[in-house]
C-alpha cells in the first residue's frame, strides 16, 4: 500500500507540475512525456560484507521542460525498478567460510528524480547529471530457507538480521541520452550518497567478529532507451 501511495503522489506532482509550465507558456515542453525502459545492475560498496552485482530492471516516464536559448534542458521524472544482489554467507556457524557462495536478495525502488540535462548536441546528445530520492524496500530473500544462513565476516550475524535496511535515501545521478529527436539510448550511473545500512545501526545486531558499523553505499548501473510521444 504504501509504494502505491508514493507513486501515486508523484504521478500526481509531475501532472501538475507539468500543465502549469505549459499553461504560463514560459518554458515550453519540448517531446512531451517520454517513457524510459532497460536492464540495471545493483551493487553495494561496503567493507562488511563481501558482495555480487544482481542484474535486474528498470523503468519510468521523464517530462522534458526547454530552456529557450539555453545551453540545458530540465527534465523530471520517476523510475521503477526491481534487482537482485548477492551478499556471501554459510549455511551453519561452524561451517567454513567460503567466500564464493552468495544469497540472493531482492530490493524494489522508486526514484524520484530531477535532471540538467546538458545539449551536447541539440536534439542528440544531451549529458544528465542530478539528485534522486529514492524510496526502496527491504532486503528480501529470494530464497526463505537462507533465512538463518550466516553472513561471511561476521560469527553470529544471519541473513534476516541484515534485511530491514534504511528506506529512504539521496543518490546522485549522471548519464548520457544518445539518438533521435523522439528516441534515445541512455546509460546512467546512480550513486547512493546516503549510508543504506544506516537503520541497522540502531538494532543492536550481533557483530562479533566483524566491523560493529555497517555503512553501504548503493550503486547501480542503468543501460536502456527513451521513447518520446
Amino acid at each position: 500500500m504504501k509504494k502505491l501511495q508514493l507513486i501515486l503522489l508523484v504521478v500526481l506532482s509531475l501532472t501538475f507540475v507539468t500543465n502549469s509550465l505549459a499553461q504560463r507558456g514560459r518554458y515550453p515542453i519540448t517531446n512531451g512525456i517520454s517513457v524510459a525502459g532497460g536492464f540495471s545492475q545493483l551493487d553495494i560498496a561496503t567493507d562488511n560484507f563481501i558482495t555480487e552485482k544482481g542484474k535486474g530492471f528498470a523503468g519510468g516516464f521523464l517530462a522534458t521542460v526547454d530552456i529557450p536559448y539555453q545551453w540545458y534542458n530540465v527534465s523530471f521524472g520517476m523510475q521503477l525498478s526491481e534487482n537482485t544482489i548477492g551478499i556471501s554467507a554459510r549455511p551453519s556457524m561452524l561451517s567454513a567460510s567460503n567466500p564464493n557462495e552468495f544469497i540472493d536478495y531482492k530490493l524494489f525502488m522508486a526514484q524520484v528524480a530531477l535532471f540538467m540535462n546538458v545539449k551536447i548536441i541539440e536534439d542528440h546528445f544531451t549529458i544528465d547529471v542530478g539528485p534522486m530520492l529514492q524510496y526502496n524496500s527491504k532486503l528480501e530473500l529470494k530464497e526463505d530457507s537462507q533465512e538463518n544462513y550466516y553472513i561471511n565476516n561476521y560469527s553470529n550475524l544471519t541473513a534476516s538480521d541484515i534485511s530491514d535496511i534504511s528506506r529512504f535515501n539521496i543518490n546522485g545521478a549522471i548519464g548520457a541520452s544518445l539518438g533521435i529527436k523522439n528516441f534515445k539510448l541512455r546509460a546512467q550511473y546512480i550513486y547512493g550518497f546516503t549510508n543504506i545500512f544506516n537503520k541497522l545501526d540502531g538494532k543492536n545486531l550481533d557483530t562479533s567478529g566483524g566491523e560493529d558499523r555497517l555503512k553501504g553505499h548503493m550503486n547501480m548501473l542503468v543501460l536502456g532507451a527513451i521513447l518520446s510521444f
